[in-house]
């Protein structure tokens, strides 16, 4: 029989980049009832908007089961993207803006498309360092991230620059 709960969660991400581009981080906070999960990487070289993605890419991938969740993100580049069907367009467009560019950062705006179709979910933006404390704590998490040791490369940011 199929486990027919519906489970809800909410998640809170922030990305952080040092210079745009340079050492960038992202930071995700999961919770679902009494529980909370937290996660943070930084990488060498990427831009905000590739960590603010990251972020939700990422809390969502910790999800194992089809899950109604919430994204909160201080990020109107993630959020309208989502809300004003800006990426279901891109998809449509073959990967293609408004004005007929290429969309950046394709390589995590699929990821992400992937990873909503498994489950219910809804974006909320907030107001970055108003105060929420789950928001002031990603951004903690993504800047010590980006400043950390061992980081990582953002392999399709680095190549879209050789290119």
């Amino acid at each position: 029989m199929a486990d027919k709960k519906n489970y809800s969660v909410n998640i809170f991400t922030d990305g952080a980049c040092l210079g745009n581009p340079g050492p960038g981080g992202y930071a995700y906070i999961l919770l679902y009832a009494q529980h909370e999960k937290k996660g943070s990487a930084g990488y060498r070289l990427t831009t905000n908007n590739r960590m603010e993605l990251r972020a939700v890419i990422e809390g969502l991938r910790q999800l194992k089961k089809k899950c109604s969740v919430t994204v909160f993100s201080d990020s109107k580049y993630v959020c309208d993207a989502i809300n004003k069907k800006w990426l279901e367009k891109w998809d449509k467009n073959g990967w293609r803006s408004s004005d007929k560019k290429p969309v950046k950062n394709k390589d995590l705006w699929i990821e992400l498309k992937e990873l909503l179709n498994g489950h219910s979910v809804i974006f909320e933006w907030l107001k970055g360092h108003a105060g929420n404390k789950y928001n002031e704590l990603c951004d903690q998490l993504a800047n010590s991230a980006a400043i950390g040791k061992n980081l990582m490369e953002d392999i399709n940011y680095s190549d879209e620059k050789r290119i």
